[in-house]
């Protein structure tokens, strides 16, 4: 069995790695809506060693950097799937990997989080204050410098991998393509991010 199915069976972890990772990713929605952003769209490079474990057959799309105030939040890399299309990106498996350059609190990316997935379309409100309540429980501090890589399982869900290391995992699909909705659905708050990171993927 490989790194990714393993993480999504062992499902959400509660200790110091687990609360790292699973939604270390969404760190960056507490500053998604800010309006000052720069991107750039390049190729995202080869796959972390962790990530080709996990998903080797993920090939390199774009990337691109949010930034507020001339301050750098975090740098963003994106790798998806041969037969990728962004109007189905749910359907695909992918990898985002998010490059910290600030610290942030984990309980305002929790509450963010959800806001920013509410984009994606209708919410009741008893699915918020779960999601609300699963990313309370695993979300870290992100620090300065923490790499953050969440995979996606079309139909299963998603796992994090943390500074190169398999930490955790949430069974839910629909709550795996709401979140990497936050960056490559048309509703991002964020579209030249979205942009930078499809570059050159099929529409």
């Amino acid at each position: 069995m490989g790194l990714l199915p393993r993480l999504l069976r062992s499902g959400l972890r509660r200790g110091q790695h687990g609360r790292r990772a699973v939604h270390a990713a969404a760190a960056l929605i507490a500053l998604a809506a800010l309006p000052a952003t720069a991107v750039r769209a390049a190729a995202a490079g080869p796959l972390p060693p962790a990530v080709q474990a996990a998903s080797p057959s993920l090939q390199p799309a774009g990337r691109g950097a949010l930034t507020f105030l001339g301050l750098r939040v975090y740098e963003a890399r994106l790798w998806v799937a041969p037969d990728f299309r962004q109007a189905r990106f749910a359907e695909h498996p992918l990898a985002l990997e998010l490059h910290y350059q600030r610290d942030l609190r984990a309980a305002d990316i929790a509450a963010r989080s959800v806001q920013e997935m509410r984009r994606g379309g209708a919410m009741a409100d008893e699915e918020a204050n779960r999601w609300r309540a699963q990313l309370q429980q695993a979300l870290p501090d992100v620090r300065a410098g923490d790499r953050i890589v969440g995979l996606h399982a079309p139909g299963q869900g998603l796992a994090f991998l943390v500074n190169g290391r398999g930490s955790g995992s949430i069974a839910d699909p629909k709550l795996a393509a709401r979140f990497f909705g936050i960056w490559l659905a048309p509703s991002t708050s964020e579209p030249a991010l979205r942009t930078a990171l499809l570059e050159g993927t099929a529409p």
